[in-house]
């Protein structure tokens, strides 16, 4: 929503009055709360020991003792088409991830090209203010949008 100008015009600037307010970046409401997201490959819950599994990870254990303990989430074993989906809530088919990237073919479900309209959540944090930023492995571009340089 554009925010309204709130200065004033004149016809000599020098009585005129600028408002920059609608022309700065949206800033996160104070008081907002961070957001990491995580996503590893190759994990299932069964994994952890959080949730019965033999690998130890400590600060998911601290976590999940203060209350936070997620776990419904389909996970469709492949790392393309769940990173997809954990990163827009839309279905891998939806998001035209039906399989991992390189793989990709003309076909709807299958084109390994998320649609413009399945706005990631890394877009509806800058909307609201927030800085964003991804650290890791990608495995969401196409395989003919990639070359042995990338």
């Amino acid at each position: 929503m554009a925010k309204s100008f709130k200065g004033k015009i004149n016809l000599d600037i020098r009585d005129s009055v600028p408002d920059w307010e609608p022309f700065l970046p949206p800033k996160a409401r104070e008081g907002a709360p961070n957001v990491l997201l995580i996503s590893w490959d190759d994990v299932g819950y069964g994994t952890m020991d959080v949730f019965g599994g033999p690998v130890e990870v400590p600060n998911m254990r601290r976590i999940a003792e203060m209350g936070v303990r997620y776990s419904n989430f389909h996970t469709t074993a492949l790392c393309s088409p769940t990173r997809a989906s954990l990163l827009n809530g839309r279905n891998a088919t939806s998001n035209g991830m039906a399989t991992i990237a390189e793989f990709g073919a003309g076909f709807p479900g299958i084109s390994a090209r998320i649609p413009f309209e399945n706005g990631m959540i890394s877009e509806v944090l800058a909307e609201e203010g927030y800085s964003t930023y991804c650290l890791g492995k990608w495995h969401l571009t196409p395989g003919d949008e990639t070359t042995l340089a990338s």
